[in-house]
């Protein structure tokens, strides 16, 4: 065979190879599933912000971690997808003279259970960039007391969150992403499960929750 016709052969060959597997580079198709972790800043809505006492301790910070799962369709340069997550978090508040409520009480921060929706466009074909919205139900562990007996109940929040982030893809299954969100909420109720009593009527709460978080995840 002439040594030209070979090379050529050879070239179309690796071509052919290398396509499927470009495309399915630039794919966000398919089930996912992700580890969470960053940082977690809940701070006193603006009905409950105390603008008069900058002493004041008016946020819980701290790490938060968990797991996310979702799905998502690839229309070619746009993308849309659902998720869930599932987080727990560290932050909790500094108990001294100068700490403020910000509208819940003296509480640490708990799980939170996030179900949404997402959509965006490729900046290129392995970035994707994002935006989220959806439901999310945040627990606090409430520290109270009558000055005799310390109680500790579960505080359990309904709110909706919105987001922003980037999604990069690493290969074919593996990527990464970092989000910004922004979680509101404005009911709540306080759980007795545990004592076997009754959970309390909801009542209106205002709590803002900011968190800046990175994801790498495993695509199905």
């Amino acid at each position: 065979m002439n040594k030209g016709i070979a090379i050529l052969l050879a070239a179309a060959a690796g071509a052919a190879i290398a396509a499927p597997a470009a495309a399915q580079d630039s794919e966000f198709s398919g089930p996912w599933v992700a580890g969470v972790a960053g940082y977690d800043i809940n701070k006193a809505g603006s009905s409950q912000d105390d603008d008069i006492n900058e002493d004041r301790d008016e946020s819980v910070e701290g790490l938060m971690y968990g797991a996310a799962v979702g799905y998502d369709i690839d229309l070619g340069t746009m993308v849309v997808g659902a998720e869930a997550e599932l987080t727990d978090s560290k932050a909790d508040t500094d108990y001294d003279s100068n700490f403020n409520t910000f509208g819940l009480g003296a509480v640490d921060a708990g799980r939170d259970i996030y179900v949404g929706a997402r959509a965006g466009f490729k900046a290129t074909p392995s970035t994707l960039i994002y935006g989220k919205a959806g439901y999310t139900n945040a627990r606090f562990n409430y520290v109270g007391g009558d000055g005799t007996t310390n109680y500790n109940q579960n505080l359990d929040t309904d709110g909706w969150r919105v987001g922003a982030g980037v999604e990069q893809k690493f290969g074919a299954m593996t990527f990464g992403k970092i989000e910004y969100r922004y979680s509101n909420y404005k009911k709540g109720e306080i759980d007795f499960e545990a004592t076997g009593i009754a959970d309390s009527d909801r009542f209106d709460i205002d709590t803002d929750r900011h968190q800046v978080v990175a994801s790498v995840g495993i695509r199905f």
